[in-house]
């Protein structure tokens, strides 16, 4: 029997992508689900507080499990084998097995995307803690993007743990000084405070020259949690790339889509891709810039 380092970093890249593929089938519950969940809770506050009169009867329990997924359209279940990542989606046309109404293409892309990302995190960290520490990060973040993108939120449920993952992991690659991703955690303690406090001084700063709220305050969470995970130095880089790519973005949608100037975008998106790109090629984007103003031999 073939032990594990024989069978070659292919073969985890590639059980990487596999596993990505169900993650991302079960991000799209995340994404989905998650806001629902929030909104409910927050009506059952307000109807214990008396807020909006009294609750109408026990709700029927909905969570990341609960109930069965169902067709929007005509309520039928789903069954096991129209779950296959992106493989169902191909056989079924993207339309649903019973009524034949149309299947977003958003479900498989998230799937896809989360099987990229995660088969390139194995080939750049290869098997180990730090693998697995940097999947954690990469399927958060693609959660949040997904909520921020349709709903214009980051919820604490998923910023929170990312922040303290961070927070948490710093200990751990100190402890068994793993040097691929090396913050340590005075390191992470400053990028996480620094990060949240940044945004939260734009926004101060962009709300009392405008008397407009430019950003939310998730987007200060997501920072301080990429802070935690990257350190302080990386800070700088991901917000210039964050708000050159929003800039693009936004601009190409002004001009084709003749998108208004007043209509909010979401930039967790933005923040979430510059954090994971930090966190893959952040340490040499700092070398070449360093090595920009380095003396000559």
């Amino acid at each position: 029997m073939l032990g594990l380092a024989e069978l070659g970093p292919g073969f985890f890249i590639a059980v990487a992508f596999a596993l990505g593929l169900l993650i991302g089938s079960f991000l799209n519950v995340v994404i989905h689900r998650l806001p629902v969940m929030m909104e409910r809770d927050w009506r059952a506050q307000c109807a214990e507080l008396g807020t909006q009169g009294h609750a109408h009867g026990e709700q029927p329990p909905y969570n990341l499990v609960v109930p069965r997924s169902a067709c929007p359209a005509c309520r039928a279940p789903i069954h096991a084998w129209h779950n296959i990542p992106i493989l169902s989606y191909l056989l079924l046309r993207g339309r649903c097995a019973s009524c034949r109404a149309h299947i977003s293409l958003r479900y498989p892309l998230i799937e896809l995307l989360c099987g990229l990302l995660s088969a390139a995190v194995v080939a750049k960290f290869g098997v180990g803690w730090t693998a697995l520490a940097a999947l954690f990060f990469t399927w958060i973040l693609i959660a949040l993007s997904g909520i921020d993108l349709d709903q214009q939120l980051l919820p604490d449920a998923l910023t929170q743990p990312l922040l303290w993952g961070g927070l948490l992991a710093s200990l751990g690659w100190s402890v068994h000084t793993i040097t691929s991703l090396p913050v340590r955690p005075a390191d992470a303690i400053m990028g996480a405070a620094g990060g949240y406090l940044s945004l939260w001084s734009v926004y101060q700063v962009f709300k009392l020259c405008t008397g407009k709220e430019g950003m939310g305050y998730g987007d200060f969470k997501l920072l301080a949690a990429l802070g935690a995970w990257l350190g302080w130095r990386m800070l700088l880089p991901i917000v210039m790339l964050s708000a050159a790519a929003g800039a693009v973005v936004g601009i190409t949608l002004i001009v084709v889509r003749k998108r208004g100037r007043g209509v909010p975008m979401p930039y967790g998106p933005f923040l979430a891709a510059a954090g994971w790109l930090a966190m893959m090629w952040g340490s040499q984007w700092v070398d070449l810039y360093l090595g920009l103003y380095a003396p000559p031999d």
